[in-house]
């Protein structure tokens, strides 16, 4: 089959054909043609398939039948997780519209929200977002929803795990009710059935795969190894394996800047996105990354949906992640559109229980096995001399836990000082009274009151702390005490 027979339009296919594709993928072949029918269509693929083209195709296709209204105004509205996604399928909207007068705006955080309200002001027949940003904007009314012919929304489920169901609903509300709805997702959670239930009419299903399973393509290996040698298997495989480009996935923020840092002084070109990255930092590192200035990209789940790179080899997952869901998330990067990879998994002691979950998952049986040929404590001893220490991921926790106790032992030697502070407040308070009496009793002298202090009326509280010291009382007073006492004094309460 080829993209010819989907029913789009000659321009569309056009576009299509210039960006080297030439054959639909089955999800493409199955969704296309109910979507340019103008059905509310759901579609289940595992990651990879080609579920981004299932949707930018229909839509450009429908909003290219007639001429774009003048001035322009949002036709087709795209709901996605992550920037990164939301970056990924404008491109695609570029590359196969390329022949065709339309135009797009992605609309995420992290950037400028008034560069955006000025990019908005111009017109757009396509607007790609994600959730939490444009309620931003909707509350500011610098977008106009109410002319929406098309809804798309892209890796639903991942969305509803982020928390953005409830802004989900809100932006479908002020949408119009006769609108096409279109649905992607890798997973049909009770969440997501009872979305669709909510905001489609009758929707057909295109089920591609099974829904737990992730691509064939893609080899998956399980290697058992010490949480304090994984740093060091990390390296032996990079050595001893041809690998062309690597995506390294960590639990944490902190583990990927620490994995990047230690390969980078193994020598390996790498970099690190995760969502403490600006968004020109993430853009970056991705192009740096597909244009192969990287050898290895280290990530965080927060960037698993995100990543639509062709040519990842090899996922090696650092860490075993802790729901199986995101496992099936992080080696879809690789085996790609029909292509093969390769997915490694590092399994320490306190993991077995993640791996054991990700079997129960996937529906199969998987083998944990010993990395043939690598022996932890040379590598570990290698890894001495070339001065770079060992990398715990557990070592993450015990900071956590340090940083847990010495706040623990700051609050009791705070609540300490307080309590010792309060026994001694009567003690303070009479010598405090007794001082005061004896130093009023004293006449004044040079146009000073008996504090000290010049009959004009006081400056700023850096002010009394400079003069603090003049009188023997003062030493007494804590600097709100003292500052506080001066503005009475001088009439400012």
């Amino acid at each position: 089959m080829s993209f010819t027979t989907l029913g789009l339009s000659d321009a569309l296919v056009q576009g299509i054909l210039a960006t080297g594709y030439t054959a639909p993928t089955e999800i493409q072949s199955r969704a296309i043609p109910l979507a340019v029918q103008g059905q509310d269509l759901i579609g289940l693929a595992q990651t990879g398939t080609g579920k981004t083209a299932a949707f930018v195709l229909p839509v450009l296709h429908k909003l290219s039948l007639i001429e774009p209204p003048q001035p322009r105004h949002v036709r087709a509205l795209i709901l996605t997780p992550t920037r990164e996604l939301a970056t990924q399928i404008e491109a695609s909207i570029k590359n196969y519209g390329r022949f065709m007068k339309l135009f797009s705006a992605t609309i995420y955080g992290g950037v400028d929200m008034f560069r955006q309200i000025s990019l908005l002001r111009r017109g757009f027949d396509i607007v790609i977002a994600t959730p939490g940003r444009l309620i931003d904007h909707l509350g500011r009314k610098t977008i106009d929803l109410s002319k929406v012919e098309m809804l798309v929304l892209d890796e639903a489920d991942r969305m509803l795990d982020m928390g953005f169901v409830n802004d989900v609903k809100k932006i479908i509300a002020l949408l119009p009710q006769a609108r096409q709805t279109l649905l992607f997702s890798a997973t049909m959670s009770q969440g997501i059935k009872s979305l669709t239930a909510s905001v489609q009419r009758s929707p057909k299903l295109v089920q591609v795969g099974e829904e737990r399973k992730p691509a064939d393509s893609v080899t998956q290996k399980f290697y058992k190894v010490e949480q304090d040698q994984k740093t060091a298997l990390l390296f032996h495989i990079l050595d001893t394996v041809e690998m062309d480009s690597v995506l390294v996935f960590s639990r944490t923020k902190h583990g990927a800047d620490k994995i990047q840092h230690r390969l980078e002084q193994r020598g390996i070109k790498a970099i690190a996105i995760h969502s403490n990255r600006t968004q020109s930092q993430r853009e970056r590192a991705l192009r740096g990354f597909r244009q192969k200035h990287y050898k290895v990209l280290v990530a965080t789940d927060i960037a698993a949906r995100g990543i639509d790179i062709e040519g990842i080899s090899h996922v090696i997952n650092y860490d075993t992640p802790n729901f199986a869901e995101d496992y099936v998330h992080r080696i879809g990067r690789t085996g790609r559109a029909a292509a093969t990879g390769d997915a490694i998994t590092f399994v320490a002691r306190d993991e077995y229980k993640h791996f054991r979950r990700i079997a129960e998952f996937i529906g199969k049986r998987l083998q944990l096995e010993a990395y043939p040929n690598f022996s932890g404590t040379e590598t570990a001893s290698l890894l001495k001399e070339e001065g770079i220490s060992r990398f715990k991921p557990d070592e993450e926790s015990r900071e956590s836990h340090h940083h847990h106790r010495q706040a623990e032992r700051n609050k009791q030697r705070s609540f300490k000082n307080r309590e010792n502070k309060n026994n001694g407040a009567e003690q303070m308070t009479t010598k405090r009274t007794e001082r005061s009496r004896k130093q009023s009793e004293k006449p004044q002298r040079n146009g000073f009151k008996h504090h000290g202090f010049p009959k004009q009326k006081s400056g700023s509280k850096s002010e009394y702390t400079m003069r603090k010291s003049e009188t023997p009382w003062q030493n007494l007073l804590s600097d709100e005490e003292a500052y506080e006492k001066v503005q009475r004094k001088s009439g400012r309460d």
